[in-house]
């Protein structure tokens, strides 16, 4: 720890995340997209954040390419440089967990120990992982983005899927199939999982002491 490092404090509010779960009226929670380009990982995670905010549920999604045009637009495609990406946006879900909101991050995040990385920074319940499953054969068939056949071409070296590996999650929280699923079903699936899991259910106040 460096001399500037060991002058810096974490300065605590006056109001609990509890507290802020409370007013908001429901728990908060990250759920983490991860899975291959084209996947459709944004889409799902925008068109549940969609539906929540209908349902009144504070939440906000953190898009891999939304990030990069500000908070990360320093940072490169190297492996150091996607890791620290990563960790960037694992801190800023975080903060917004402990601000009691339900963040949705959708992030490719091939590597098993970069999303482990992020997941330690969670207490358990408070990290969601979910699979989005799609063959590499749907998704290039797909290129929403045309990211595969500039791959295939070599304009964009180290591109996940096709030459570079992506790291199945052995045990996601949820496995999403987006071949098998509309976009409607699979919204009602993670939905479902947070209804089950006590997401959005209102946390129980603190008790209060009359001794």
């Amino acid at each position: 720890m460096s001399k500037e490092e060991r002058n810096i404090t974490w300065q605590q509010s006056s109001l609990s995340r509890q507290e802020r779960e409370i007013h908001n009226g429901h728990r908060s929670r990250t759920l983490w997209f991860t899975g291959l380009s084209g996947a459709g990982k944004s889409s799902l995670a925008f068109a549940l954040e969609q539906h929540l905010h209908e349902q009144g549920v504070r939440c906000y999604v953190l898009d891999g390419d939304n990030v990069r045009h500000g908070l990360n637009r320093d940072l490169g495609f190297t492996a150091e440089d996607r890791q620290e990406n990563l960790r960037r946006i694992g801190e800023v879900a975080k903060l917004m967990v402990d601000a009691g909101l339900l963040v949705l991050s959708a992030f490719i995040s091939p590597h098993a120990q970069d999303r482990k990385m992020v997941r330690d920074l969670f207490e358990p319940e408070d990290f969601i992982e979910i699979y989005v499953q799609c063959s590499i054969e749907e998704c290039e068939r797909r290129d929403p983005k045309g990211l595969y056949k500039k791959a295939r071409s070599g304009d964009i070296p180290h591109f996940t899927g096709i030459s570079a590996p992506y790291e199945v999650p052995e045990e996601p929280s949820l496995i999403i199939d987006t071949e098998q699923l509309s976009l409607h079903e699979a919204v009602q699936e993670i939905v479902r999982y947070l209804e089950l899991t006590g997401a959005l259910q209102l946390p129980l106040a603190p008790t209060t002491s009359h001794i």
